[in-house]
């Protein structure tokens, strides 16, 4: 739906800034684009504002006047603390509050499948299950989760959070037949955040229509969500692809994978739910 709305999406050169940003461009002309690098291929009709997230200042700077906000910004893998402190939760902060400050109506966060990592991957689990994350980063993706639930409540705001899988053009192994959406799948998922008039908190799982898939996603399909990817296509190459990378003990138990395994002092037994 074409829109006149500013809306402001962080992370666009990001690697899933990258592979949404022309199908976003098409159905929200006029996207202003926010990271700390310059994106590539800069489309006429995108706005480049360069903000650094841990810098309340440029932040405002950047989402004044937008109507929505995609925050796909930030650290996007495990990381040192200080480094998911500053990017992910000071950041994220900043990014609410100057929102709130600006009247931003609508924010779509980007959360991830690392917030609920260590449920084993034999339980099939909805969005209204208890944190359960697997790292730094998870850690820091619950947390977005919370403040868009406090924004949401305090102050009005309307919040998606998408708890994303892994987005590309085809799962890279097994363990992402069960997590994979395609580019075109997670940019319905964001419509339907930025458009959908009954969106007050909520969290979609962002994920294709995975056979192997271990999340119940009724809630964004009850608001429309119908996507058209399918892992199950591509499990030759994503079986290939895991016969060279070998089993891993402790990651081959749980949803959230190497990110479980990383670090990982604890017995599997007492380990998850």
């Amino acid at each position: 739906m074409a829109d006149v709305r500013k809306i402001l999406f962080t992370g666009a050169a990001g690697g899933i800034g990258t592979m949404t940003r022309p199908l976003l461009a098409r159905l929200y002309p006029g996207l202003v684009l926010s990271d700390m690098v310059r994106p590539k291929d800069l489309l006429p009709s995108e706005t480049f504002v360069a903000a650094d997230l841990t810098k309340p200042d440029e932040v405002a700077a950047a989402v004044q006047g937008a109507h929505s906000v995609v925050h796909f910004g930030g650290f996007s893998v495990e990381g040192p603390w200080d480094t998911i402190l500053q990017a992910n939760i000071i950041g994220c902060y900043n990014m609410f509050e100057a929102a709130r400050a600006a009247g931003v109506k609508r924010l779509i966060f980007a959360s991830s499948n690392h917030a609920i990592g260590f449920y084993p991957r034999k339980r099939r689990i909805g969005s209204d299950v208890t944190v359960r994350p697997d790292s730094r980063y998870g850690v820091s993706k619950a947390f977005g989760e919370a403040l868009g639930a406090m924004y949401a409540d305090k102050h009005g705001m309307a919040v998606t959070c998408l708890r994303i899988g892994n987005v590309g053009p085809k799962p890279l192994d097994v363990r992402r037949l069960s997590i994979w959406i395609s580019p075109e799948d997670i940019v319905q998922l964001i419509g339907i955040g930025l458009e959908h008039p009954d969106i007050r908190y909520e969290i979609f799982y962002g994920a294709s229509d995975n056979k192997a898939g271990w999340w119940d996603n009724s809630r964004a399909e009850a608001l429309g969500y119908r996507p058209i990817g399918k892992s199950e296509d591509h499990r030759a190459h994503a079986e290939a692809e895991q016969a060279k990378i070998g089993p891993d003990p402790v990651g081959d138990l749980f949803q959230g994978g190497t990110f479980c395994s990383a670090e990982f002092t604890n017995d599997v037994k007492r380990a998850g739910p």
